[in-house]
C-alpha cells in the first residue's frame, strides 16, 4: 500500500463519523433506530480489527524503533492508556491478527474462526475475552492442537448467538466435557496459583486474593495452627509465656543428667525432665485464651503478619535491590514527634504513624529518623558505580517508587538510575544526580530512546523519543498524593 493512503481512509472514515452524526434522528420510527442501533454496533466490533492489525504491525517492528521496551509499553505513551490494557491489546491482535512468518509467508490468526466472527460484526469484545479466558485459564496448554481448533470453532459460532455470560457458561460446560477424568487439574492449578492486594482503602486496610495449591495451603495451615492459637500474637494483649514452677531457675538445667544423656546423642529423658521440656511450648495461659475473643478470621491475620515479621527478622542477612531484607517506612520527624499522619512504605503502602511506631518499637534491627541531612557520604562521585544503602534509603524517602511518569512501581521494584548523566558517559554517584527508575524504564533510557534529566526542583523529568512525544508528562506524580509547585515540600 502507497505511503499514506491508511491515514487518508482513516480520515475519510473521521468525516463519515462527523457527517453521521450531524444525521437528525427525529424523523425515524422506533423499528428504524433499532435496526440503525444494531447496524452501528456491528460496525464498531468490525473496526476493532484496524486496531489488531495495526498493533500487531508495531510487533513486527524493531524494538529500538519503539521508544519503550515493549509494544504494549510503547502504546500505553502515545495512547496515554494502562501498561494493562496496552499489554491486553498486544495478547489481543497475536490471537486475532494474521500472522506472518519470518519467510514473509502470510497465516491465519491463531483463533481463526473468533476473528472471522468479530470482522463480521458478530460478536463483541466481552465475547473475546471470554473465549481467550477459556484457553488461558480454563483449559491448560498440553490439550491438543486438534481439540483447541474444535473448541475454537465451538465457541465462535455459539457467540454468534449468546450474551457474554451465557457464552461463558457453555465455555465452563466444555472445559469440563474435554477434561471429564480431571487428568488436567494439577497443570491448571499451577497456571491459577498467584496472591495479590487490592487497592488500598481510605482506612488503610487492603482485601487480599488469590489461589494457593495443597502444599502451599498445608504450610500457611500448619503456622496459623502455631501462630493463630488463641492468645498468641494479638495485638491488643501481648502474648505471656508460662510462668516456670516454683524453685524452678529457668536459666539453670533441670537436671544435669539430662544434659549429659543429650550431649551424648541419647534419647532417653526422665519423665520429669520430659514434662520439664514440654513445659517450656506451653501457650499462653488459660486466662490469657479466655478473654482473647478475636476470631478464627482475626486471629489467623495476626498470625500471618507475625509470621512475615519472624521471617525477615531470620533472613537479616539477605537483601534486595541493594537493602537488607527488612520493612523500609519513611517518616516526617514532625509526624514522629506528634505521632499522627501516616508513614509510607517502599512498596507503595500508607501506614498509620501509631503503626509506624508500635513497628519501630518491636524492630529486631534499629530505627533511624534524619532531619535535613545525615552524616552518611551521599555524595561518592567517581568513587563508586552502585549506589550506598544510605543513598537508596535517601531516594526512598524523596521518590517513593519509579519516577517515570504513569509508572506505579514502589520502591521496593525499583533500581538506582544515574538520571543526568549515565555512569558510562562519566556521570557521578551522587544523590543529585541519582533517581529510581523500574527495570524496565531503566532500560529505556539510551540513545534514541527515553532520556532523563534534573529540574530546578530536582524533581527528575523523562523525555520521550521523537515519535512518542505526545506532550505527555514529564514528571510522575503518581507517589505523591499532591505536589507543591515551585516547593519542596510533598504531601503526605
Amino acid at each position: 500500500m502507497e505511503s499514506g493512503r491508511v491515514s487518508e481512509r482513516i480520515a475519510a472514515l473521521r468525516r463519515e463519523v462527523d457527517a453521521l452524526m450531524a444525521e437528525p434522528l427525529d424523523a425515524l420510527s422506533t423499528t428504524e433506530v433499532l435496526a440503525a442501533t444494531a447496524e452501528w454496533e456491528s460496525f464498531v466490533r468490525a473496526s476493532a480489527m484496524v486496531r489488531h492489525h495495526l498493533v500487531a504491525q508495531l510487533g513486527r517492528a524493531p524494538v529500538a524503533e519503539l521508544g519503550e521496551s515493549s509494544v504494549g509499553r510503547a502504546l500505553s505513551t502515545l495512547l496515554r492508556i494502562s501498561v494493562a490494557q496496552g499489554n491486553q491489546r498486544v495478547a489481543e491482535a497475536k490471537q486475532l491478527a494474521p500472522r506472518v512468518t519470518m519467510t514473509g509467508e502470510r497465516l491465519a490468526p491463531v483463533l481463526a474462526n473468533t476473528a472471522a466472527a468479530v470482522r463480521q460484526g458478530l460478536i463483541g469484545a466481552e465475547h473475546v475475552r471470554v473465549i481467550r479466558k477459556f484457553f488461558d485459564k480454563q483449559i491448560p496448554r498440553s490439550v491438543g492442537f486438534d481439540v483447541r481448533e474444535a473448541a475454537e470453532a465451538h465457541l465462535a459460532d455459539l457467540a454468534g448467538g449468546l450474551d457474554p455470560q451465557q457464552l461463558g457458561q457453555a465455555a465452563k460446560r466444555l472445559a469440563q466435557h474435554i477434561d471429564q477424568d480431571g487428568e488436567f487439574c494439577e497443570e491448571l492449578v499451577k497456571q491459577k496459583r498467584g496472591i495479590w492486594f487490592s487497592k488500598q482503602r481510605p482506612d488503610g486496610s487492603s482485601e487480599i486474593h488469590g489461589t494457593v495449591d495443597a502444599a502451599t495451603r498445608a504450610w500457611i495451615e500448619a503456622g496459623w495452627a502455631i501462630y493463630g492459637a488463641p492468645g498468641r500474637n494479638n495485638p491488643d494483649a501481648p502474648d505471656v509465656e508460662p510462668a516456670p514452677e516454683p524453685g524452678d531457675d529457668p536459666a539453670e538445667p533441670a537436671d544435669s543428667e539430662a544434659v549429659d544423656a543429650a550431649d551424648n546423642g541419647s534419647s532417653e529423658v526422665e519423665p520429669a525432665d520430659r514434662e520439664a521440656t514440654e513445659a517450656s511450648d506451653v501457650g499462653p495461659s488459660a486466662d490469657v485464651v479466655v478473654t482473647d475473643t478475636r476470631t478464627r478470621a482475626q486471629r489467623n491475620h495476626d498470625a500471618m503478619g507475625a509470621m512475615c515479621r519472624d521471617l525477615l527478622a531470620l533472613r537479616g542477612s539477605s537483601t534486595h535491590n541493594g537493602l537488607p531484607a527488612t520493612v523500609v517506612i519513611t517518616a516526617t520527624l514532625q509526624d514522629l514527634q506528634a505521632a499522627a499522619g501516616h508513614g509510607v512504605t517502599a512498596g507503595g503502602t500508607l501506614v498509620p504513624m501509631r503503626d509506624v511506631i508500635a513497628m519501630a518499637a518491636n524492630a529486631h534491627n534499629y530505627l533511624a529518623v534524619f532531619d535535613q541531612h545525615t552524616s552518611q557520604p551521599l555524595y561518592l562521585g567517581r568513587a563508586r558505580r552502585c549506589a550506598s544503602t544510605a543513598q537508596r534509603l535517601m531516594l526512598f524517602g524523596l521518590e517513593r517508587g519509579c519516577t517515570k511518569p504513569g509508572c506505579s512501581a514502589p520502591a521496593y521494584e525499583t533500581q538506582v538510575h544515574h538520571a543526568v548523566t549515565d555512569w558510562a558517559d562519566g556521570g557521578r554517584t551522587d544523590i543529585t544526580e541519582l533517581t529510581l527508575a523500574c527495570g524496565p524504564h531503566n532500560r529505556s533510557v539510551k540513545p534514541g530512546g527515553w532520556r532523563t534529566g534534573k529540574r530546578r526542583d530536582w524533581r527528575t523529568e523523562w523525555l520521550p523519543p521523537p515519535q512518542l512525544d505526545t506532550g505527555q508528562a514529564r514528571v510522575n506524580n503518581y507517589h505523591h498524593v499532591c505536589h507543591e509547585r515551585g516547593s519542596e515540600a510533598r504531601c503526605r
